[in-house]
């Protein structure tokens, strides 16, 4: 049975390799889908599995699941890296496992590792296979695979989506690490104080790997005294000391944080809108993005209650072109805190049911006769006739129909009691006394 890249041990390999997980009792975590009554938990042990896509962040286990099937099943394994590999590599698996199938009667297990990376071109060319029990696909991703893998493949796969690992999960995995005489450092003189190993759990984000690597450096790095290597949270401190942020650009971390963002400034929170703020700079997001959804709530969520506050995002975009990073965090933020702070209304999406109103009745008779152009038909077909011009009437403004006959009635905007807009929310009433029944 050829194991492709899970084969032996050695002593050069980094530790987060070394402690990959050889068995299901071995595992640590998400204990969610690999319960001993688990659907998954049994179809491993049993060597009974169909094509399944794993799902969930770096380092929570994917591809040391992926190790345990290959331990655990007769068939055939293979593995491929979706970055790495393209159309001959996966035709050679496939016809490789066709003649398998049709010699040995030996089915294949193929791991494709970040499959969300190939096209669907690529995901297309499995199904067949996948169908007809030639293949059992272990699709692996970091990204939301009902977005990223398309729906024909997932339609033949069950998914399973996997959690950052806790941080008792995490603490598991470091003292088996430092305990472990094979493939840890349970043969050398090593002490690591329980609150450098919690620092290391903090700052690895629900990432084995990341725990493992910080571990690893720290212990190469320590010198000893009295021939022991005595690890202190200041040691951990001085060699991890950022938290690592998982924030794919293109993944679910970043529509989640800018979600969560715009949510906060529209729920008025200030507090959390700085803090996503800073989340998404510090992961390295194009603060142009990060301004132009500022530009947007400004009119979608405050609009009228404040209508200056496009100016002032527009105008601290500016001044963040001309100062750059990192003094243009000051604007990031005053923008943030601004938007935060400001009174609330979503009036002008008014336009959008204006726009569904406009698709359903548009047409160019639907103008009135005294609303239309009188520069070009006025004396042939009346166009402008009995137009009343509003500055020639008191406070400027005359009554006169300004919708088509077939919307008569009709109304689109309504003022909010918010901010500014409540003023003109007062002068409104005087026009459409029925404003109160629309209150919000």
């Amino acid at each position: 049975m050829d194991k492709g890249l899970f084969q032996g041990k050695t002593s050069i390999e980094p530790l987060a390799h070394r402690m990959r997980p050889t068995t299901l009792d071995e595992f640590v975590g998400q204990h969610h889908i690999l319960d001993e009554n688990s659907v998954l938990y049994k179809a491993i042990k049993n060597d009974a599995l169909s094509s399944i896509i794993l799902a969930g962040p770096p380092g929570s286990g994917k591809t040391t699941l992926a190790n345990i099937i290959a331990n655990h099943t007769s068939s055939h394994f293979s593995s491929l890296n979706a970055v790495l590999s393209g159309s001959a590599d996966l035709k050679k698996e496939i016809d490789n496992a066709i003649e398998r199938y049709n010699l040995y009667d030996q089915r294949t297990v193929l791991f494709v590792d970040e499959i969300h990376r190939w096209n669907k071109a690529h995901q297309d060319a499995l199904l067949y296979h996948v169908e007809n029990g030639t293949l059992i696909l272990i699709g692996a991703t970091t990204e939301n695979p009902y977005f990223s893998i398309n729906s024909a493949l997932l339609s033949r796969s069950r998914v399973f989506m996997l959690e950052s690992l806790s941080d008792d999960d995490l603490r598991t995995i470091a003292k088996r690490a430092l305990s472990d005489k094979n493939k840890g450092y349970g043969r050398l003189d090593i002490r690591v104080d329980d609150d450098a190993i919690d620092h290391l759990v903090k700052t690895s984000h629900g990432d084995a790997r990341n725990l493992l690597n910080a571990l690893e450096f720290l212990i190469k790095t320590t010198e000893k005294v009295d021939g022991v290597k005595h690890i202190t949270l200041e040691d951990a401190k001085n060699s991890v000391q950022n938290l690592s942020l998982i924030y794919d650009k293109d993944g679910d971390a970043h529509y989640d944080t800018i979600s969560a963002f715009i949510k906060s400034m529209r729920g008025s929170d200030s507090d959390a809108a700085l803090y996503w703020l800073a989340r998404m700079i510090i992961s390295g997001e194009d603060p142009r993005f990060i301004f132009r959804r500022m530009l947007i709530l400004a009119s979608e969520d405050i609009g009228m209650a404040s209508p200056n506050a496009v100016s002032i995002v527009e105008a601290d975009a500016r001044a963040f072109d001309r100062v750059g990073l990192p003094e243009g965090k000051y604007h990031l933020a005053h923008a943030a805190l601004y938007l935060s702070l400001c009174p609330k209304s979503d009036s002008v999406n008014g336009y959008f049911d204006a726009e569904s109103a406009a698709k359903r009745t548009a047409r160019p008779e639907d103008v009135p006769i005294h609303l239309r152009d009188a520069n070009r038909d006025k004396d042939a077909f009346g166009d402008g006739k009995d137009y009343k011009y509003p500055h020639n009437y008191p406070n400027h403004y005359v009554e006169q129909q300004y919708l088509p006959d077939s919307l008569l009635g009709s109304h689109f905007y309504t003022p909010s009691n918010n901010g500014w807009e409540a003023k003109i929310r007062e002068a409104f009433r005087k026009i459409n006394p029925e404003i109160d029944s629309d209150e919000k």
